[in-house]
């Protein structure tokens, strides 16, 4: 049973349903604390709809933008694809780019799941549409409003939110309206949650028929991108430190953790101008790039590993 568990999470989070599923629930409770604790309808007339709408469209821009600026494949893209400060770009291939329209996809799906949740759940709970709508019912089949003015009455259904203090011929007509705008609102929410499932089902069997890769091509590429990111990752870490310990040997003289500190030496104030500046430039038509904070010492340490390449060791 637990092999079989331990299959069965790590199939979903290889297939990102776990994650959208955490990102759903997380986003479901968020916005129950956020109407609980933050949402108070000004029942105004001329400040219910923007007031309610802001509550309803702006958290969901504001983690549409969070869902693609905290996925690192955002990133990744971005520098492969639109950074032009790293020298003559390289030929993209038709199969590269349509990969690419791929990864772009796939990473816009998961990006409006928050949103769209989001969403979702305010339409289905009716607290936001109903404050923005408040204003805007229609009541003139109501006797009650027939000897009210224009001004009044707006003022009347502007209150409707709050539950404010009404005459016993008007809660009637409140509680009608009320029901009207969660009946509208809960409607808008299950259209919204057709459109976008039918949606998802429409993108993902698009891509998978317009997919340069077959269903096995595909899952191996899927589980490359992880491998490559992870290894590369945990190579890329060990390297730096290897290098940066070699580094600051050359410059104190010792290693952090290594009591024997009989060569240590004194920095001059040349290596400290010369380690003030960093120097990240990987550009042009240089074989190897450089890659420090420790300015002129890497330009040593490259003329010095010229013959052999440098011997990464602490």
């Amino acid at each position: 049973m637990g092999p079989d568990l331990n299959n069965i999470v790590s199939s979903l989070q290889r297939s990102g349903t776990l994650i959208n599923s955490l990102i759903a629930a997380l986003t479901i409770g968020g916005q129950q604390l956020f109407s609980s604790f933050t949402f108070r309808c000004p029942c105004q007339v001329g400040k219910n709809f923007y007031y309610g709408s802001a509550f309803l469209v702006i958290p969901a821009l504001i983690l549409l933008v969070a869902g693609y600026a905290l996925r690192s494949q955002t990133w990744t893209m971005s520098s492969e694809y639109c950074c032009s400060c790293a020298g003559p770009r390289r030929r993209i291939g038709l199969l590269e780019r349509r990969l690419a329209c791929l990864r772009l996809l796939s990473i816009t799906g998961r990006a409006l799941v928050a949103p769209l949740t989001w969403l979702a759940a305010t339409l289905m709970t009716g607290t936001y549409y109903e404050c923005a709508a408040s204003e805007f019912v229609s009541v003139d089949h109501y006797p009650v409003f027939d000897n009210i003015s224009g001004s009044k009455r707006e003022e009347i259904l502007a209150g409707f939110p709050c539950c404010q203090s009404a005459t016993s011929d008007l809660i009637p007509v409140r509680d009608e309206v009320a029901l009207l705008h969660r009946y509208q609102s809960q409607m808008l929410g299950w259209i919204l949650v057709t459109l976008a499932t039918i949606a998802a089902l429409v993108s993902y069997s698009l891509v998978r028929c317009c997919s340069p890769l077959t269903s096995l091509q595909h899952c191996y590429w899927t589980n490359h991108l992880c491998n490559e990111r992870e290894l590369f990752e945990q190579a890329a870490e060990q390297h730096s430190r290897l290098l940066i310990m070699q580094r600051i040997k050359k410059l104190f003289g010792f290693i952090p953790g290594n009591e024997d500190v009989r060569h240590i030496r004194i920095p001059s104030c040349q290596d400290w101008k010369d380690i003030s500046t960093p120097s990240l430039l990987c550009m042009g038509e240089d074989l190897q790039g450089h890659y420090s904070f420790l300015g002129d010492q890497v330009d040593e340490a490259n003329e010095e590993s010229k013959s052999g390449g440098i011997e990464l060791k602490p």
